[in-house]
């Protein structure tokens, strides 16, 4: 069983902490490390395929440690977000040259099992700077799977591809994941994760916000406090309704017209409200969230 173990890790560049004292341990299975925009994924990621090394802290693979070892490079493949590609190589060139430099015995076969692995062989004579960008994302999912590794680490993977390619990217994934080998996908979905991964890693602004099967994570972002605005036919009445209600904790006549309201329990407000609009005769013009961002659901688990 290959395991990943980050033990009290930062990562700084000068002034600015990318990651800040994150212990976590990334085992067989399929493991989503889900975050909005510049939480520090990248950066765990790199940390985790030995690219980078920490400030402080250690990173392990079943305890060795990944900073400036390349022996642990047999076992893990890295699929980044960014595009690091010979675009003048074709596919399958581009996939036989990390065989070669992985040493394997034939590395023309091992292109070809991983390119068919990721639906890849009709385009493999084609140059990469042809390449779509699902294609793109596929040629180095295909290069991360050449030499067989028992750890997959792939960066926002889904960006990019078509309906048909997320859906056999995802069928793969889970497929390796039930053969017992350590993958972890970096994502800022939180639906993308939901349909892959049933363990969840959470990073907001550096940190480790939250760890767990996927049920206790969607919980925790769900029973949070959802604010909204209201617009209705009598603001004045409708306030005063809600306001004796346990699901909302507070409402708030503004002066531009409407209502600003913290529902504390999303589900009993969302049939709650609707009922008390008609037992009260009033029309409902607008229902909106202010703190839908996945920035505000993430800053919410930090401060729990």
């Amino acid at each position: 069983m290959t395991t990943i173990q980050i033990d009290h890790v930062s990562r700084w560049y000068r002034n600015v902490v990318a990651v800040n004292d994150i212990t976590m341990t990334i085992g067989p299975g399929v493991t989503g490390l889900l975050g909005p925009n510049g939480a520090g994924k990248s950066t765990l990621i790199a940390l985790m395929s030995g690219f980078l090394a920490p400030s402080t802290g250690t990173v392990t693979l079943d305890g060795d440690p990944l900073w400036r070892n390349e022996q642990v490079y047999r076992e893990i493949g890295l699929v980044p977000e960014r595009e690091a590609l010979f675009d003048y190589l074709t596919g399958r060139q581009f996939v036989v040259a990390n065989a070669e430099l992985h040493g394997l015995p034939d590395p023309g076969a091992a292109a070809q099992r991983a390119l068919a692995l990721i639906e890849m062989t009709d385009a493999q004579d084609r140059t990469i700077s042809t390449y779509s960008k699902g294609m793109k994302q596929r040629i180095k999912m295909a290069s991360a799977l050449v030499h067989d590794p028992s750890v997959l680490l792939l960066d926002e993977p889904f960006n990019g591809m078509d309906p048909r390619q997320r859906i056999h990217l995802m069928e793969l994934l889970r497929t390796m994941g039930a053969e017992g080998r350590t993958v972890l996908f970096s994502s800022h979905i939180l639906e993308e994760v939901e349909q892959v991964a049933r363990q969840i890693e959470v990073v907001v602004a550096g940190r480790h916000a939250a760890s767990g099967d996927f049920g206790a994570i969607r919980r925790l972002m769900t029973d949070r406090p959802n604010r909204f605005v209201l617009r209705t036919s009598d603001d004045r009445t409708m306030a005063s309704a809600l306001l004796a209600d346990a699901s909302v904790r507070g409402a708030r006549l503004r002066s531009e017209g409407g209502i600003e309201l913290e529902a504390s329990d999303f589900g009993r407000f969302s049939e709650v409200l609707p009922r008390l609009a008609r037992e009260h005769g009033i029309r409902l013009h607008e229902v909106t969230p202010t703190d839908e961002s996945l920035e505000s659901v993430f800053a919410y688990l930090v401060s729990t």
